[in-house]
């Protein structure tokens, strides 16, 4: 099956569902999302909320994986609070559950069973690419790890495709053979989705400009 593969969506609930909409081929691709659906956006809450509708739809067809936007939330309930995340951007997102009277928690149990990586013979997905100099890059601390990670990536022999640190335009880069489409959504970017043929083939590259609704 072919792939459609989406960066960094941060809250932006309507651009998000456009770009789902619009470019989406539901019978013939399968849709992965790179991770951080939440926060800094305006609708953190119903972006959540679309996601699981469209995972409980076509459970064979779309992947979310975890993000360390959904990590830091997961960590905020567990060790009930987390000063960092809620200071740069967890108060406002709770106050949007607030604001919708939805409950986080459910959500972070959803959050927890998230994947993070998806992966065939030729292509493989993470919301922060595999790190040349990575030890245990699935230890969800590890700032080299596939949450966090900002330094050059492996050329593991597949075509990376990842997020995470957001540019002004999907950048590929040849040593690593790694694309990185997040393109800043959340800071009056745009979003992006990549689509990927059967032979791990690049076919197009898709954006929405974000939505003047989904900024602060």
């Amino acid at each position: 099956m072919n792939l459609f593969v989406i960066g960094d969506v941060h809250g932006c609930y309507y651009t998000f569902e456009k770009m789902i909409n619009t470019y989406w081929n539901r019978e013939e691709e399968l849709l992965i999302q790179v991770g951080d659906l939440i926060d800094r956006g305006n609708y953190s809450p119903e972006t959540v909320a679309f996601a699981r509708t469209l995972q409980e739809k076509y459970p064979n067809q779309v992947i979310f994986l975890k993000g360390n936007h959904e990590y830091e939330i997961i960590l905020h309930f567990v060790d009930m609070f987390n000063k960092h995340w809620y200071r740069q951007c967890g108060e406002v997102t709770l106050n949007q559950y607030k604001r919708v009277n939805r409950s986080p928690e459910k959500d972070v149990n959803w959050f927890e069973s998230l994947p993070l990586i998806w992966e065939n013979d030729r292509v493989y997905v993470s919301h922060a690419g595999i790190a040349k100099n990575a030890i245990d890059p699935f230890n969800e601390e590890n700032p080299l790890g596939v949450l966090w990670n900002r330094e050059p990536l492996k050329n593991i022999n597949k075509l990376q495709i990842h997020g995470h640190t957001p540019l002004d335009e999907p950048t590929f880069d040849a040593e690593s053979n790694t694309w990185n489409i997040d393109t800043g959504a959340a800071f009056s970017g745009y979003l992006t989705g990549v689509k990927i043929n059967e032979n791990g083939e690049v076919k197009g590259f898709y954006n929405i400009k974000t939505d003047s609704r989904d900024k602060r």
